[in-house]
């Protein structure tokens, strides 16, 4: 994927719009984003923090682990009931996320049913303690979460994980967004470098429009061949507010904000990434460029909006005249 991605940003990157690597550095990340912030999305449980403090919906944490000598009485007596998810707190990319749905004795059950008894449990918790999983390789600490119900939309569309919404949000209005969903090439987690799938979504009505898996572009789902287009993200507009309201909590410019869609609770906050990557746009098959111009406009003479919701009407009706 990434090297037709570069191949593609050669050929299209004036004509498309696109935003590079290198721009995206430069331009965008350091020129909006001060270094002093980052610890505020680079660990979760600081984000989620934050989110339930602004009443921001985003999983229960039900506890943590930060010692190796807690690893064994808090796995013991984890409420397991719908499950749960460890995850470590100063992850990226994907890596670390172990997802149980159930536990019976000793042994817990991953998301495509394997056990694994509580020993290899121990194991797993202690690399994630190490740093083996996180930014910089530095300690980090296990964080276990409730485990998400995806909404019922996803059932045919997303291979045994969980299904998330990438969106791109600047001076907190939200720009462009893509679904990622799981397949089977990817171990049923959402991550596109592994052969998860980006499904660009038009940001005015939460539509899917083209979908791309390992850097070509597809029409149905690998795993169920069900067809891309034309679903509809439920909620779209509340959930555009919900990632709006970030710029009144986290003071970061140019954030990717992940959410999940539950059946019963809607739409709740993953995670944010002061990093998001480039990949979204060619999901969307639309460059960044001419939004972020748009976004920065606004700025520079002054005519920010205030509110949540006034930014997502803002973004909305623009880019709906647009299309």
């Amino acid at each position: 994927m990434i090297e037709w991605l570069k191949k593609y940003l050669h050929l299209n990157m004036a004509a498309q719009g696109i935003v590079g690597i290198n721009k995206r550095n430069i331009s965008y990340i350091l020129a909006h984003n001060e270094r002093k912030f980052y610890p505020l999305v680079d660990n979760k449980i600081l984000t989620k923090e934050l989110a339930e403090k602004a009443s921001i919906p985003t999983p229960k944490l039900l506890g943590k682990i930060e010692y190796h000598s807690q690893i064994y009485s808090t796995l013991q007596n984890i409420d397991c009931e719908k499950g749960f998810v460890i995850k470590p707190a100063q992850g990226s990319g994907g890596g670390g996320i172990m997802v149980i749905t159930r536990k019976e004795g000793d042994n817990f059950f991953k998301a495509e049913g394997n056990p694994i008894d509580i020993k290899e449990m121990h194991y797993y918790v202690s690399n994630v303690l190490a740093g083996l999983y996180s930014l910089g390789g530095i300690r980090d600490t296990a964080m276990i979460e409730e485990r998400i119900i995806c909404h019922n939309m996803f059932d045919k569309i997303a291979y045994k994980g969980v299904p998330d919404l990438r969106i791109i949000l600047f001076h907190g209005y939200p720009i462009m967004a893509m679904l990622r969903l799981p397949t089977r090439q990817s171990d049923g987690k959402a991550n596109l470098h592994s052969g998860g799938l980006g499904v660009g979504l038009d940001i005015a009505t939460g539509k899917t429009t083209y979908a791309m898996q390992d850097g070509q572009y597809i029409t149905h789902h690998p795993d169920y061949d069900t067809e891309l287009s034309a679903l509809k993200i439920p909620n779209w507009r509340q959930t555009l507010e919900i990632i709006a309201g970030f710029r009144d909590i986290i003071p970061l410019k140019y954030l990717g904000i992940d959410m999940v869609v539950d059946q019963e609770k809607g739409a709740s906050l993953l995670e944010a990434n002061a990093r998001p990557g480039i990949a979204i746009q060619i999901a969307n098959k639309c460059g960044l460029e001419p939004r972020l111009k748009m976004i920065s406009k606004l700025v520079e003479n002054g005519y920010i909006h205030n509110t949540p919701e006034e930014r997502v009407e803002f973004v909305m009706a623009s880019l709906e005249a647009n299309q």
